[in-house]
């Protein structure tokens, strides 16, 4: 069952990532080289990049691909709620607890858990989470006994996390565990051929789901943008 502000439905063009953009294409076999090994990612960039359509590639790349890929939003749960959500919860462990819940990572077992907009998870929790990552447990809130996890944690942010680490927000232990894989997604900016990429699934979608605009329509606003505003084109792009 889908969690509600927690995680967001796959889509068949989620992985589509064949773009004609140099820094991408170097970006792709980077990916693809690290979704053969088991090593957590830390996927940086800034928001609409396209950093869930880059972990789904990783997972789908992976020999976890059979298993569920299960993508979080951290930054849209209370803090109340995000320690239920990844792990779980015994039967009256709070008020409303009626039934035990098994948390997202075991929901994720032997597939890939996205922990997307990780730098706004909470301090308490960062320390939990690095017990998960070194100790492959969990344990859920309530009880007394551990659980085996067997999940490969891929972590998203929009946020420089060495800043916020000097800062003291996030935990420099937890950051180093992050990035063992470290993968940068360009901003749209830097290309303006990567929008010939972007565009292409929202073109097989009903116009309705595109913002009642056609395919050429899109292409047409694109390209008249790029007049105006040269290669320094602020904006990403979501689909």
């Amino acid at each position: 069952m889908e969690r509600a502000g927690s995680r967001r439905p796959a889509g068949d063009n989620d992985t589509e990532l064949d773009v004609h953009s140099p820094a991408m294409r170097r970006l792709l076999e980077l990916a693809a080289r690290a979704a053969q090994v088991d090593s957590t990612v830390l996927i940086t960039g800034e928001s609409g990049v396209g950093k869930e359509r880059l972990a789904r590639f990783i997972h789908r790349a992976s020999p976890r691909e059979q298993g569920p890929f299960v993508p979080i939003n951290c930054c849209a749960l209370p803090e109340a709620l995000i320690e239920s959500e990844l792990f779980g919860h015994a039967r009256g462990a709070f008020t409303g607890a009626l039934h035990d819940r098994p948390g997202l990572f075991e929901a994720a077992e032997c597939g890939t858990l996205l922990l997307d907009e990780v730098g706004d998870v909470p301090l308490l929790t960062q320390v939990k989470l690095l017990r998960v990552l070194q100790e492959h447990e969990v344990r859920r809130i309530g009880e007394n006994r551990q659980r085996r996890v067997n999940v490969r944690l891929i972590a998203a942010t929009n946020r420089t996390l060495t800043v916020d680490v000097a800062e003291r927000r996030f935990r420099q232990d937890l950051y180093y565990r992050l990035r063992v894989v470290d993968l940068h997604v360009p901003p749209l900016r830097e290309s303006s051929k990567t929008f010939e990429h972007w565009q292409k699934p929202c073109s097989r979608r009903s116009p309705e789901r595109c913002g009642g605009r056609s395919a050429a329509t899109q292409r047409q606003r694109w390209s008249e943008c790029c007049d105006i505003h040269g290669p320094e084109t602020s904006g990403n792009l979501r689909t």
